[in-house]
């Protein structure tokens, strides 16, 4: 069993998903749990109220730098400290490149890569005073091979990919990790619009060889052990989580 007591995780995106399961498993690992949601309340309350004292909802806007670093800071007077950096918030829809206008573009852009510089050097503050840390980025198989349709999106998860790499090394002197997970398709409420389609969504579980979607569970595990002492030596990894539908390193 994992152990993460005494440790303070931060973990973006925590509301729903795979983010959401983050915080359940990080918390039954008995660790401090902080998380962002833009707008559900309702399930911030929810899992403050199942994890009394050790899980507390920050509402923040990825775009924003000021609320970015206001919630770490916060989180910092709240719990101490912070030893781990989930960052799992994020966005995904279509965008042709003959359709897709500037805006939509900056948006997702800003939403998952610029956000993901944000909280990483928001947080490195902190993990350099006490010489050690743990960052995990959320990515997607999409960053390593691209993704037609969704040019922008596979954008944004490769520059992530090509960030972690970077911020492994940069940061390592510090006893700091970073790493990513890299899932396939998971089947969480970002998907519910094209998984609507039945018969997509059956295509989509052949094509997968362990002949299923994973669950946003199926991605926390992994996450989890890339915070924990057993991957104390990885670092630099993207860890592809996707039942060996997508073989890339």
């Amino acid at each position: 069993m994992i152990d993460l007591s005494n440790k303070v995780t931060i973990i973006t995106g925590g509301s729903r998903g795979i983010g959401e399961a983050c915080v359940r498993l990080f918390a039954n690992a008995n660790s401090k749990v902080a998380f962002t949601y833009k707008s559900t309340k309702e399930k911030s309350d929810e899992l403050e109220l199942k994890y009394p004292g050790k899980v507390k909802g920050y509402q923040v806007d990825m775009e924003s730098e000021k609320e970015i670093f206001e919630m770490v800071d916060e989180v910092v007077k709240d719990f101490g400290r912070v030893d781990v950096l989930v960052h799992n918030a994020g966005i995904w829809n279509d965008g042709t490149l003959e359709n897709m206008t500037l805006d939509h573009w900056n948006e997702l852009i800003r939403i998952n890569l610029t956000s993901t510089f944000l909280f990483c050097k928001a947080c490195a503050k902190y993990m350099k005073q006490n010489n050690f840390g743990r960052m995990i980025l959320i990515t997607s198989t999409a960053g390593q091979r691209g993704e037609a349709f969704h040019s922008h999106y596979a954008a944004s998860k490769g520059g992530m990919i090509s960030f972690t790499k970077s911020l492994a090394v940069e940061l390592a002197p510090f006893n700091i990790t970073v790493n990513s997970v890299a899932p396939g398709w998971v089947d969480t409420e970002m998907n519910d619009g094209v998984f609507a389609d039945k018969e997509y969504k059956e295509s989509v579980r052949k094509g997968i060889p362990v002949g299923r979607i994973a669950t946003a569970e199926d991605i926390a595990g992994p996450t989890l052990f890339l915070a924990s002492d057993l991957a104390r030596h990885i670092n630099g990894e993207i860890l592809n989580v996707n039942g060996g539908s997508v073989l890339c390193g």
